[in-house]
């Protein structure tokens, strides 16, 4: 009974089907290979084999045989002693390899695998994705905000490519933009100061890990790069935001949608009003876009609470949102910035030669100068002044160095057709008395005063081999 039971796929059961009226005279072959999606040739090729061999003549020919490229039984044999002998707990790759390479038996990983996992000597590991859930809105307005820069063609060749740096609320999807020539710290200080003076200052700011936000440099004593301030990390400390990095940008998803809306109905909008330069788009992003949006896009909070704090009384937002760097001052009150000389004006104060100032280069052009809390007054060197000081042409030349004078007196010119020294001859340095070789001397008066003790140096006579 178990000889006539025919194992069939669901495939060949349904051709049966089809090929059982062509049988029967009920269906024609050119209809069976429309519905078989067959040439007609081989459903001809199919009804001779049904009607030579039956329902069997359907089942694959290679079905129940083994494979031609499978491995010997005796090398899977000596395969998984090898294994269990010498590369128990190896990965099924990595013992291929060995049996390979030290065994002359050669195996793929598959079938190593498959034999592996049958035996017991190994375990499949699933890779299973990390878990992510979606993050909720902030319920306050203020508790958090998203910044981002879109750098796109936004006049569409009208004129020079334009970087949109803009900020959203997370609890609200308020925002503020601004466009500037490209994403710089001054551009993303631009946008805080103005989200900052029409609402106050956030809780905290959400951003991915561009180099204005962080950076890594090497601190002695540890082997590895440590997390320094930039200067916009510096300025969000002083102002007590909390800086949060994003570790993809889909976890800033909410400002980069804001990028697909911007980039579809803002250029428009730009189109429309045939602007050209940056200032014209800064006019329609102010006029159109940013107060249709805040109106048609945005949501009321989960909370009625603002979570942005005021400024503080000892908070000056020019100083903070400004490029800072520390010089320290020379014995003559001055400091250097960019080749350039700036001498710090009186009063002054206890510890300020040799200490530490702050330089602020604020966003007005300015320059202001801090030394522990007070602003100091300077003047800033004409470039004239600096050459003269340099060429020595007027303030004098420099004053020789000690150390460059010859530490040995120097020998006389010797006359070789007179047996006697020139005594209008004598050296130009000597060593002072009291004194070692190794005090740098001093220049002998031109007023013909005596040098040093006054005692000749000796010479060798005339006659002497060394002459």
């Amino acid at each position: 009974m178990e000889k006539d039971r025919i194992s069939m796929s669901q495939r060949e059961r349904d051709v049966l089907k089809v090929m059982s009226l062509v049988l029967s005279g009920q269906r024609t072959q050119t209809e069976a290979a429309r519905l078989l999606k067959r040439s007609v040739r081989q459903v001809r090729r199919i009804q001779r084999r049904l009607e030579d061999q039956g329902d069997g003549g359907l089942v694959h020919r290679l079905r129940g045989r083994a494979s031609n490229n499978a491995p010997d039984a005796e090398q899977l044999k000596r395969a998984l002693s090898l294994y269990r002998e010498h590369y128990l707990g190896f990965g099924p790759t990595l013992a291929a390899e060995k049996l390979a390479e030290e065994h002359d038996l050669p195996m793929s990983v598959e079938t190593l695998r498959g034999r592996l996992l049958s035996a017991g000597l190994w375990q499949r590991k699933r890779r299973r994705d990390k878990h992510r859930r979606r993050r909720e809105r902030r319920p306050c307005f203020g508790e958090m905000v998203l910044a981002d820069a879109s750098e796109h063609d936004w006049l569409e060749g009208r004129g020079p490519m334009l970087t949109l740096v803009g900020m959203i609320d997370d609890a609200t999807d308020r925002i503020l933009c601004r466009f500037f020539s490209s994403e710089t710290t001054e551009a993303y200080m631009a946008v805080l100061r103005r989200w900052i003076e029409k609402h106050g200052r956030p809780a905290s700011w959400y951003t991915d890990r561009h180099g204005i936000f962080r950076a890594e440099e090497k601190v002695a004593g540890y082997d590895q790069k440590q997390s320094v301030l930039t200067q916009f990390s510096r300025g969000l400390q002083e102002l007590g935001i909390e800086l949060i990095l994003a570790g993809s940008p889909q976890a800033k998803g909410r400002v980069e949608r804001l990028w697909g809306t911007a980039q579809d109905r803002l250029v428009k909008e730009l189109r429309l009003a045939k602007a050209c330069t940056i200032e014209q788009a800064n006019v329609v992003l102010e006029a159109k876009f940013m107060p249709w949006f805040n109106r048609r896009c945005t949501h009321p909070p989960a909370s009625g609470n603002d979570a942005h704090k005021p400024l503080g009384k000892r908070q000056n937002l020019d100083a903070i949102l400004s490029i800072q760097e520390q010089r320290v001052v020379g014995n003559d009150y001055t400091i250097r910035l960019e080749n350039q000389v700036y001498q710090l004006l009186p009063p002054v104060h206890p510890g300020q030669r040799k200490g530490k100032v702050t330089l602020e280069r604020r966003a007005d052009g300015t320059m202001h100068i801090c030394f522990k809390g007070k602003y100091l007054e300077y003047r800033k060197f004409p470039e004239k002044e600096l050459m003269k000081e340099t060429d020595g042409s007027e303030m004098g030349a420099p004053p020789p160095n000690p150390r460059s004078l010859a530490q040995e007196p120097k020998p006389a010119e010797v006359n070789q057709k007179k047996s006697r020294i020139d005594e209008s001859i004598r050296p130009a340095v000597r060593r002072p008395a009291g004194r070692s070789g190794r005090t740098p001397a001093s220049p002998c008066l031109s007023g013909g005063g005596s040098c040093g003790s006054g005692k000749q140096s000796w010479r060798p006579a005339p006659s002497h081999p060394w002459r």
